[in-house]
Order: C-alpha cells, then structure tokens, then sequence
C-alpha cells in the first residue's frame, strides 16, 4: 500500500533495537481518516473469505480492526491481555511473548464470543516475530473456528514472523512491509 509507504516515511520514526515508531497516526494518535483507507484495504483482500469476526489483540489493534469491522459488517473481538472481574465464564487461554514489551502475557478471549462456525480475520497493527499472531490462531483453533486470513499493517520482514506464518500454511497480507531500517540514518526499505 503505497500511502502506508509514504506515510511511514513522513511520520515514522526508527529507534535503535528495529523499533519504529508510528504512535502519531496508528497506535497512539490515531489518523482516523488514514486507518480508514487501510481498512478499507484489508475488506479489498479479504472480502471473498466470508469473514463472519475480526479478532485482535489488545490496545493498538482495536482500531484498525474496528474500523474494518464497519466494512465488514460483523463484530470485532479483542483478546485481553489481562483478566478482569468483568470477565466471566468459560475463556479460551494462551500465553504470548511481546517483542516491543519484552514480557509474557496470558491472552484472553472468552468463549462465548468465538465459536465453530466462525471464519475468523485476524487484524494486527505490527508483525515482528509473529509471537501474537500464533497466540491468537491458537485461540482462533482452540475454538473450532476457521482462521479466514491474517492482515498487519506494518511487517517488519527482515524479521522472521511473517516467514512462519506464511510456511505454516496462512494467508498473510500485509500492508506494508519493511526489509530493513537503520536507527542511525532513519532509512527504511520496504520489500
């Protein structure tokens, strides 16, 4: 998506440790208007899978997968990284591994909200090791359901995640992908 390019160049900002920061219009100020267009992308490439739920996980994938929701017309479950007292019942479980936090979370979806008729889009703002992503298809296959696709806003391709999403057989599309930054200059290469 060549708008993501420019954007991520205009607004991106790489650090040392293969982060970039985006936080001016994806995952903390929010380009409204921008993440509309990127989800009216992800409904172009995954309109014909009859997507019947959107899942992500918690906090800056809500709002790319819920503006795509609106295209799609179905609702949007987030995994919890934490539970609450608010959640009851019976919860599907699974631990995963953050590479910008550099911890380990239980992720919670509960059960009433993921079932086996479902085909299932999961939406996510980065892709790096692809430690969320298996975490939530386990989720997603933990429940009967069908993971439909998987679309990522920004993948960090020099990376290994989208290498072992792709191999395990699952359609990945991702927005934009970068073969390479360096903290120093700024320089981003995409694929």
């Amino acid at each position: 998506m060549k708008l993501l390019h420019e954007k991520i160049r205009r607004d991106g900002v790489v650090k040392p440790g293969n982060i970039l920061k985006v936080d001016s219009f994806l995952n903390h100020q929010l380009d409204v208007m921008f993440l509309d267009k990127m989800s009216e992308e992800f409904y172009r490439r995954f309109k014909d899978e009859n997507i019947t739920k959107i899942l992500t996980i918690e906090a800056s994938g809500i709002a790319i997968a819920s503006l795509t929701g609106l295209h799609f017309q179905v609702p949007v479950v987030f995994a919890k990284k934490s539970k609450s007292i608010n959640l009851d019942g019976d919860m599907y479980v699974t631990k995963v591994e953050s590479f910008t936090h550099k911890n380990v979370n239980n992720v919670i979806v509960a059960k009433k909200f993921l079932n086996a008729r479902d085909r299932v889009l999961i939406l996510d703002d980065f892709l790096a090791t692809g430690n969320a992503l298996i975490g939530l298809i386990s989720l997603v296959e933990g429940a009967g359901a069908a993971v439909a696709g998987i679309g990522i806003a920004i993948e960090k391709g020099f990376q290994d995640g989208g290498k072992r999403i792709r191999e395990a057989g699952y359609r990945l599309e991702s927005l934009a992908i970068i073969d390479s930054m360096n903290g120093e200059t700024g320089e981003i290469t995409f694929r």
